[in-house]
């Protein structure tokens, strides 16, 4: 079995997609070009490396979403290695996907080919910074570990206090599992390089910065109107963590 394919972008509903759209777009965003494999509404915006994908549509979200060509093939290589579907469409008159859920219920979807188009080379920041991690709250980490591990066997960096707290390359983009209890669902974080700028921006658009939101010491949060958490930090947390490399602890067990 292969792993989970390469990042495509964070999916996430949203109601009104030109509220949200505007909102990232004030922070700085680029927004893309979209395809035409999704009939529902759907935009796509990015600071070069995250790519958060904006739908109109029902279905189990957020999600991070993975580009893995032959999906069919994938699925049955998966399945045959303990994973289950939650979702599956594939033939040859759709748009394959497959959905599956992490031991904590977040939601990955895999697609057979890419949605958008256009995103510059290279990082280009918004004004939250630079993105450094997608982070989904977890239970226990070690065992949401176990559910990772084959798909994306590279543990990049850890940290046991004050909480637990893994990092994985998942398909090109830092992964992190954590067990702060500050976290309500799967979460951006950015290193600000510029806190006036940020906060000239929120105050000329009302956009409200929560302070000190509690976690892993950020100095502040935004939420977006289809409520996606952006966290702010001076650092990343992790700048201190141990860096493990592949991991030959995790990559034998199977979900």
């Amino acid at each position: 079995m292969s792993g989970i394919g390469r990042f495509l972008e964070f999916s996430v509903r949203t109601p009104d997609i030109i509220e949200s759209l505007g909102f990232y777009k004030l922070l700085g965003f680029e927004e893309l070009q979209s395809g035409e494999a999704w009939t529902h509404k759907y935009a796509v915006v990015s600071d070069g490396v995250l790519n958060i994908g904006l739908h109109d549509r029902e279905f189990d979200a957020p999600a991070v979403t993975f580009v893995q060509p032959e999906l069919a093939r994938h699925a049955r290589s998966m399945a045959d290695h303990g994973f289950e579907f939650s979702r599956m469409q594939l033939g040859e008159d759709v748009f394959n996907e497959l959905h599956l859920n992490d031991y904590d219920g977040h939601t990955i979807m895999m697609v057979e080919a890419r949605t958008h188009y256009g995103a510059d080379e290279g990082a280009n920041d918004s004004a939250c910074g630079t993105w450094f991690e997608l982070t989904l709250p977890v239970r226990d980490a070690m065992r949401s570990a176990r559910f990772w591990a084959p798909i994306a066997p590279v543990v990049t960096d850890m940290r046991e206090e004050p909480t637990l707290h893994m990092r994985f390359d998942a398909g090109g983009i830092a992964l992190g599992l954590s067990e702060s209890i500050a976290l309500n669902g799967p979460s951006l974080c950015f290193k600000c390089h510029d806190r006036s700028t940020l906060a000239a921006i929120c105050e000329q658009h009302g956009f409200r910065q929560q302070k000190f939101p509690g976690f892993e010491g950020a100095f502040g949060a935004l939420r977006a109107p289809e409520g996606t958490m952006l966290y702010l930090f001076d650092e990343d947390f992790l700048g201190e963590g141990i860096e493990v490399g592949e991991s030959d602890d995790f990559s034998p067990f199977a979900p």
